[in-house]
This record gives structure tokens, sequence and C-alpha cells, in this order.
């Protein structure tokens, strides 16, 4: 089994935060960091730390620690994982994740794009089967993919081959979820996603990053305010 785990599983936000990420964002520039900025102004800040109360480090991520020795590797966005995956045979994939990443509802859905590599991929026969799992906090959040998982699997079933549904599952995180055995896993992908992830937890993030000992694909960010 692989592991993908994207910051913006733990890095979120609480409910009615208009301008919170979770809305829909593109992934430019200004959005990783002059869009952060904007945010701690409107809140009074001069440093990330404002941003805390509308975006939590909500706890979790450092079960991840426990796989310091299993093959990792860290990434700006999941623009990587095709590069990613294609270091392993084809295997199942476990994504923690604040989305699903299969399909994308504009473009070119045969681009590969951060938002439709695992759905190319299982099209591709590069992953075997693919389980997203949002995180528990998505349970509170009306705007949210993880809070009702019926209406999501709807969404991405009328986007996606629908030969390809089967090999497909959607999942909320709550107290019964585990995370996979060290050896389970053949590798592990870390992503940042700084557009939707507050600079307030890079740190942290980096943290991960060194204990994981993990391979740069793309460089992460430490944003400065």
């Amino acid at each position: 089994m692989l592991l993908s785990v994207d910051w913006d599983a733990f890095s979120g936000t609480r409910e009615l935060v208009f301008d919170a990420p979770i809305w829909g964002t593109p992934d430019r520039e200004a959005d990783r960091l002059e869009v952060w900025r904007a945010r701690m102004h409107k809140r009074g800040g001069t440093d990330w730390s404002s941003l805390e109360d509308d975006f939590p480090l909500y706890p979790g991520w450092r079960a991840l620690e426990q796989y310091a020795g299993v093959p990792t590797w860290v990434a700006l966005s999941h623009a990587e994982a095709w590069s990613w995956l294609e270091f392993f045979e084809p295997q199942e994939v476990l994504n923690i994740d604040s989305h699903h990443d299969l399909t994308s509802f504009s473009g070119d859905g045969t681009r590969l794009r951060p938002g439709n590599w695992a759905g190319l991929a299982l099209a591709a026969g590069r992953i075997t089967r693919y389980t997203c799992e949002y995180p528990a906090w998505h349970a509170t959040l009306p705007v949210a993919e993880g809070y009702d998982l019926e209406r999501t699997r709807s969404e991405v079933a009328a986007l996606l081959p629908p030969q390809l549904m089967p090999r497909v599952r959607l999942l909320r995180a709550d107290r019964a979820s585990r995370w996979p055995g060290r050896h389970e896993l053949s590798g592990i992908l870390l992503v940042q996603s700084p557009a939707w992830t507050s600079p307030a937890h890079d740190p942290a993030f980096q943290e991960l990053h060194h204990v994981l000992q993990a391979q740069v694909m793309t460089p992460p960010l430490v944003r400065v305010h």
C-alpha cells in the first residue's frame, strides 16, 4: 500500500469562515502567500498566529511520526503524485486529504493536474484500489467534501468512468479509524498544498518532513509574514 497525506487534512478551518480556501481557491503563487497575508490583516494580525482561531491545526498529524524510516517523499502539491507513483509497482493507495483528487469539475479532464491525479492513475492502472479518507473535522463543515459522503460520491460518479467506481472508496475518519501498519506501506508522499494550508502551520509541517527524513520532490514553503 502507498500512503499519500495532504497537509490540508490537518491544517484546516472552522465552520462559517467564509474566506477559507475550502470554499474554493486557485493555486497560484499569490494564493500560497499574499492571500494568506490578506487574511491575517483582515483579522488585525501582524503575524500568522492571528489566523489560528479560524484556521486551526487539527490533532492527529503526529501519528505520522510512527513511519520514520518508511521511504517518504515531500512535495509542494500533488502535481508530483504521478512521478511518485512511478517509483512503485501498481498497488492500493490511501490518500488522507480534504479533496478526493479523482476528477476535475472544469477544464480538460484528461490533462494531469493535482485535482485529478488519482482518477487518471486508476484509469491507467497505476493504482489498483483507491481510498480517500477525509478528516474528522469535515463532519461539522457542510461545504467540505467529507461532510456528505453520498453527495460527494454521486458527484464523482457523474464524471469518473463507471468501471472505476468499484475501485474507489470515500471515507471520513472517526474514532474507529486506524493508520496502516508500517509493514503495510511501500512508501509515503507528504504534500503541503500551501494555497489551502495556514502559514502558521509551516513549522509543524517542516518538523514532520524532517522526522520522516523525506526526500524532496519540490521544496515546501516556509512563509514569512
